[in-house]
């Protein structure tokens, strides 16, 4: 596979100086302030001098008295289904209670990428994870998944800083941080539930100064497939405008440091770790499913589509919340024909959904310089919600909105579920 990316220079990123000083400190002051209150919190809930009982959070709440879920729900020879092999169709609308079970249960990884995700500038740990991967998943507030994590991903900004702000602080000049993790099922109970050994890649939304830089660079960027391709579409890869995707997202996931050649890019650490695993589990059914919020949906995307042309016979599935749109229209008919299944789960109040938008537009059915939707799309509303309250543009995109709006939505004709209630914040 040939990636083909500009590295951006000095002068355009000197003109996001000023905007990165403006949003880069309130995000940063907030994210500091939720991650001190969610310490506190453990702190309080989790007994750290015994790793084998651990209580849950009560801001993220077990779907079951288990993590793994109401013993019920069992997929059996049906979770093909559930992992979108006929797209998803008539489990959305109304929406089935096992796929809500299923889609909380990947929430909850996505949200321990916050919660073992070192906020605080002043830490020797600062963008590192906080916890050992023995215990990250109980750490933050969900024991007895039926997973274990074996390996942290960093994600890397190429963005190449001025040479004045080398002696900037942490957080503005971290180029390589933690962003997920790869998680597998080694549970017997729970693989029999699953129907299949399943295999998780977590990754989280926007939190560095260098992340916010890069989400900014919504321009489309060449990313050529090594596939069959018609005619048309030869013709579409070798002018330089057939498959492609959102510059910023492209660089953080290709992108390795400069600075410590010991830290490989997102792209690499995912192939080599996802290869490994299936050499160990290759007698077994084995399934990927890679979830993200907001950045972390598109690189999961990205994620998806990679290890699908690394290992084909792979069945893999995108749950995504939040998430921006990531290329154009013959990147989102590349999926499809390698049968990779995205759900993705939209706030319609939520504005990150919308972006980016066009970034040149000719002719609606042949123009590749626009970007396009993919996967299967469940629709939700924060105003369908009676306990949401007033929300701003912030609130809407939260995760633990998304999660409460996905335990409350029934279907488009039905009221809001009251249970929902447990995944507001306290």
């Amino acid at each position: 596979m040939r990636l083909n990316i500009r590295t951006p220079t000095l002068a355009s990123t000197t003109t996001y100086t000023l905007k990165l000083h403006c949003i880069i400190n309130t995000q940063t002051h907030k994210l500091i302030d939720n991650t001190k209150k969610s310490t506190l919190h453990l702190e309080n809930t989790i007994n750290f001098e015994n790793h084998n009982n651990f209580p849950s959070l009560q801001s993220s709440p077990s779907l079951s008295s288990s993590p793994l879920g109401p013993k019920t729900n069992n997929l059996g020879k049906k979770w093909k289904e559930y992992q979108g092999m006929r797209n998803w169709d008539g489990l959305l609308d109304p929406l089935d209670d096992i796929l809500r079970c299923e889609i909380l249960r990947y929430g909850h990884f996505v949200e321990a990428t916050y919660k073992s995700f070192e906020f605080d500038p002043s830490s020797s740990k600062y963008a590192n994870c906080r916890f050992p991967k023995s215990t990250l998943l109980e750490c933050c507030g969900i024991p007895n998944t039926g997973y274990k994590v074996t390996k942290y991903l960093h994600a890397t900004s190429g963005i190449q800083l001025p040479s004045w702000m080398n002696k900037s602080p942490n957080w503005v000049a971290t180029q390589s941080s933690y962003i997920g993790y790869v998680a597998v099922c080694d549970n017997k109970e729970e693989i029999k539930r699953l129907g299949r050994r399943d295999v998780v890649i977590a990754i989280r939304g926007t939190c560095t100064c260098l992340e916010w830089l890069e989400n900014f660079r919504a321009t489309l960027t060449n990313f050529s497939i090594p596939c069959n391709h018609n005619n048309d579409e030869i013709a579409f890869e070798r002018k330089g405008v057939g498959t492609m995707v959102e510059s910023g997202f492209l660089n953080l996931y290709t992108s390795s440091n400069y600075a410590n050649s010991s830290i490989e890019s997102l792209q690499k650490m995912v192939k080599q770790e996802i290869l490994r695993i299936n050499r160990v589990y290759n007698h077994e059914e084995l399934s990927l499913t890679v979830t993200g919020h907001s950045l972390g949906a598109a690189l999961a995307t990205l994620i998806a589509y990679d290890v699908k042309v690394t290992v084909p016979k792979l069945t893999v599935t995108v749950i995504s919340f939040g998430g921006p749109r990531v290329g154009n229209r013959n990147f989102r008919q590349h999926l499809e024909k390698q049968g990779t299944k995205v759900l993705r789960i939209v706030n319609s109040d939520d504005v990150i959904t919308k972006l980016p938008g066009f970034v040149f537009f000719d002719d609606v059915d042949k123009t590749p310089w626009m970007y396009a939707e993919v996967g299967k799309e469940l629709r939700l509303c924060s105003r369908d919600s009676p306990y949401l309250g007033s929300t701003n543009v912030a609130t809407c995109h939260e995760l633990h909105t998304y999660l409460h709006l996905v335990d409350g939505f029934v279907s488009s004709r039905c009221p809001f579920r009251a249970s929902a209630k447990r995944f507001l914040r306290h």
